[in-house]
């Protein structure tokens, strides 16, 4: 039987959970174990916030939890201020999460797609379960169950060393869980061209009960002319050539209409917007690298977009592939296009889940 939990009513209902955090303070999350080391001010006076460095190709361990309970805050942040060949930072660390002591992540993401930044840069995000707040702030609401227990890590893949991570995973303990709690997932695809005709595929392979509930999307136009006609498709439970749910358009699914555009100037200008659930908070046609003089700014017209289902997940029993076309329209109508897709679809589902795709390697996942 479905019952209503969410929102801000919720928080008069006593669950009687056990509060923990973990941070550089208390890497552990033990209680009453919270701000002990020294600084030069004193014991247990900001002796130890943050992990001072990550080499590269090291995997830091996070947070590594032992019981039941869910995850209901992540925050992390992190310079994205190295050397110029270096500068994608967001894309070069790789954020994973595995619950339960399971070998394969449940979450394989690069960091700042995780939290609907792409590029390898960051902007303001605000929706409701991820919100991105100056500088670098990024913050997840999703909850994310466990029974037995839940292990973070972050690795390094950029050629220098990241300086003073800082991050902080707020959670509860409890003494079970409702059995219908299902595993918080999130993977990351990227079809660097695609190709004509051929949906951009961006997830697959889900096999289980549970609920999808968001998607980020990072495009580049690589053709000129409007971008967004392609539809978004569900393939739900034994779906073939066909999908069960399929949307109108792609500024359509993300809550928008013609185009995002308003008049301006006497030309179509199209518009950002942040909101709880949908969103294109983000537009840009310039590097913000440094350049010498032989060097523009100019590159692909950069777009990010969220939608988060979760007023309305779209929930499968047995199985699920979610593909997003890439359709644009000019004066002779709507044609195929071929442009820079990046996704992060987020998802529950009942465990065992399948094995993610190989993620590419840094320079695979740089922007143009």
């Amino acid at each position: 039987m479905f019952e209503w939990t969410g929102g801000i009513a919720s928080a008069a209902l006593l669950s009687h959970g056990r509060s923990r955090a973990i941070n550089g303070e208390n890497p552990m999350g033990e209680k009453g174990g919270g701000g002990m080391a020294a600084s030069a001010l004193g014991e247990g006076r900001k002796g130890s916030p943050c992990i001072p460095s990550i080499a590269p190709g090291e995997i830091k361990e996070l947070a590594r939890i032992d019981g039941t309970g869910v995850i209901r805050h992540i925050w992390m942040t992190v310079t994205d201020k190295l050397s110029e060949k270096n500068r994608f930072v967001f894309r070069d660390l790789v954020l994973r999460m595995y619950w339960d002591g399971e070998e394969m992540p449940s979450v394989e993401c690069p960091l700042g797609d995780f939290f609907c930044c792409g590029f390898g840069r960051s902007y303001p995000v605000y929706s409701m379960p991820v919100a991105v707040l100056p500088r670098n702030g990024f913050n997840c609401y999703f909850s994310m169950p466990f029974r037995t227990g839940a292990r973070i890590t972050i690795e390094n893949q950029n050629e220098e060393t990241i300086p003073s991570f800082f991050f902080q995973v707020d959670y509860c303990l409890y003494d079970e869980l409702p059995e219908a709690a299902a595993y918080f997932h999130a993977q990351w695809r990227r079809s660097k061209i695609t190709e004509l005709g051929q949906d951009h595929v961006i997830l697959d392979g889900v096999r289980g009960s549970g609920q999808y509930v968001g998607t980020f999307l990072a495009l580049s136009a690589l053709e000129r002319y409007w971008w967004g006609e392609g539809e978004i498709k569900f393939y739900l439970d034994g779906d073939d050539k066909y999908p069960t749910i399929c949307g109108t358009g792609t500024e359509d699914y993300f809550g928008g209409a013609w185009s995002f555009a308003a008049l301006g100037g006497g030309k179509m200008v199209e518009q950002t917007y942040s909101t709880p659930f949908l969103g294109y908070p983000f537009y840009s046609r310039h590097d913000e690298g440094v350049h010498n003089d032989y060097h523009n700014d100019d590159c692909p017209p950069m777009r990010g977009l969220y939608r988060f289902h979760l007023p309305d997940p779209i929930c499968f029993e047995s199985d699920l592939k979610v593909t997003l076309q890439q359709i644009g329209s000019c004066h002779s109508g709507i044609f195929e296009r071929q442009d820079d897709v990046a996704t992060v679809a987020y998802w529950y589902q009942t465990e065992p889940h399948a094995s993610f795709p190989q993620l590419p390697d840094r320079r695979g996942r740089w922007p143009r």
